[in-house]
C-alpha cells in the first residue's frame, strides 16, 4: 500500500521486528532501559492518567511501548543516519523518547514533527481503523467502488480540508475547485474531485477512471449505464444486488427478488408512486417496467439500486 502511495520517490521500507525480535531482555535493560528516567515517563499526560486515583492503570507492556519506539528511532539513526521522525499528534511523547534516547545514548540531536489528527468536523471522530465505518486501503477490505463512495460522501463542512490533506492538487486547482463548489453546491464538485483523485493515488487512475463512469452511470439523469464497458459493469456487479430476470415473472416480483421492495403490493406501492427507475427511465405502471435482454440497471429512490440479467 505505501508503495502505491509513494511510487516514484526514493525511499525505504523497513520492519522493527527486524531488530527487536533479536534483542535479549538484558541487552534491552543494559542498553536501552538504563537511558531512562520513570520520572518522566509517569508525569506525561497518557500514563499519569491511567495511573490516577480514578485510573484503571496500565500494563507494563503498554508502557513499555514508548521505550521501545524511542529504540525505532536510534536504531533508525544508527542504520540510516534518521534525525527526523513525524507522527501524529497523539504520539507527541513517544517520539520524544526516541529524541531523548538518541541524545543520551548517542551525543547527537535528532528532532520530531507532529501533524494533528484529522477529525470529522460533522461527528467529531478522528480518522482511524479504531473508528466505526473505518476506510482502508486494502482493497480485500474496502472496495475501490466503496473506497470512492466514501469520499464521495463527505460533508461539505470538511471536504475542503481533506482535499488539502489527501490529495496532490495544487493550489491554484484547489482553489478552482472550491470556486466551482461554492458556487453550486449542489454539483458537489469538490466531493467528485476529492473521490476521484485520492482512489487514483491510492488505486491508480485506470481503477478511479472505472469507478468515477460507474458512479456517475448511476446517480447521473443521462443514459449512461449502457456506455459502460463490460468490465466497469462487472465492477458495479461485484457491489450491487444482481438477480436474474424470469420471462414472464410480474415485474413487481422481479424488485422483490432484488431487494427493492420488501413484497409485491409495496412494489407496486413505489412504481406508482413514480420511485421505480428502469435503466434511467422512470416507469409509472407495471407494464412500463419491461426488461430487455442483457443487463438492466434498476433504481428506487435515489441510492437504492440492483442489476437484473435478462
Amino acid at each position: 500500500q505505501l508503495k502505491k502511495v509513494f511510487r516514484g520517490y526514493d525511499f525505504r521500507l523497513v520492519n522493527n521486528l527486524d531488530w527487536t525480535s533479536k534483542l535479549t531482555v538484558i541487552e534491552f535493560l543494559r542498553d536501552i532501559g538504563k537511558h531512562f528516567s520513570m520520572t518522566p515517563l509517569v508525569q506525561r499526560d497518557y500514563i499519569a492518567k491511567r495511573l490516577g486515583e480514578d485510573g484503571a492503570g496500565v500494563s507494563y507492556a503498554e508502557f513499555s511501548y514508548t521505550i521501545l519506539q524511542g529504540m525505532d528511532f536510534l536504531h533508525l539513526y544508527d542504520t540510516y543516519g534518521c534525525t527526523l521522525q513525524l507522527g501524529g499528534s497523539d504520539q507527541w511523547g513517544n517520539c520524544l523518547s526516541g529524541v531523548e534516547l538518541i541524545r543520551r545514548a548517542r551525543g547527537a540531536e535528532a528532532h520530531v514533527i507532529t501533524l494533528p489528527l484529522i477529525i470529522n468536523k460533522a461527528t467529531g471522530k478522528k480518522f482511524g481503523k479504531s473508528e466505526e465505518g473505518a476506510v482502508w486501503l486494502d482493497p480485500d477490505k474496502t472496495s475501490p467502488y466503496k473506497f470512492y463512495q466514501f469520499w464521495l460522501n463527505s460533508d461539505d463542512e470538511g471536504v475542503e480540508g481533506y482535499l488539502k490533506v489527501y490529495t496532490e492538487l495544487d493550489k491554484p486547482a484547489l482553489e478552482q475547485t472550491m470556486q466551482k463548489f461554492n458556487d453550486d453546491r449542489a454539483g458537489r464538485t469538490a466531493q467528485k474531485t476529492l473521490a476521484y483523485e485520492v482512489t487514483k493515488l491510492i488505486h491508480g487512475e485506470e481503477k478511479a477512471e472505472a469507478v468515477r463512469r460507474a458512479t456517475d452511470a448511476l446517480f447521473s439523469e443521462e443514459q449512461m449505464f449502457d456506455a459502460l464497458s463490460p468490465a466497469e459493469k462487472q465492477l458495479l456487479k461485484s457491489e450491487l444486488p444482481v438477480v436474474k430476470g424470469i420471462q414472464g415473472r410480474r415485474f413487481a416480483a422481479t424488485l422483490v427478488d432484488a431487494g427493492l421492495a420488501r413484497s409485491n403490493s409495496e412494489a407496486m406501492h413505489f412504481i406508482d408512486a413514480g420511485a421505480i427507475k428502469v435503466n434511467n427511465v422512470r416507469i409509472l405502471n407495471e407494464a412500463g417496467g419491461a426488461l430487455r435482454a442483457g443487463d438492466n440497471l434498476i433504481q428506487r429512490g435515489k441510492n437504492s439500486f440492483a442489476i437484473v440479467v435478462h
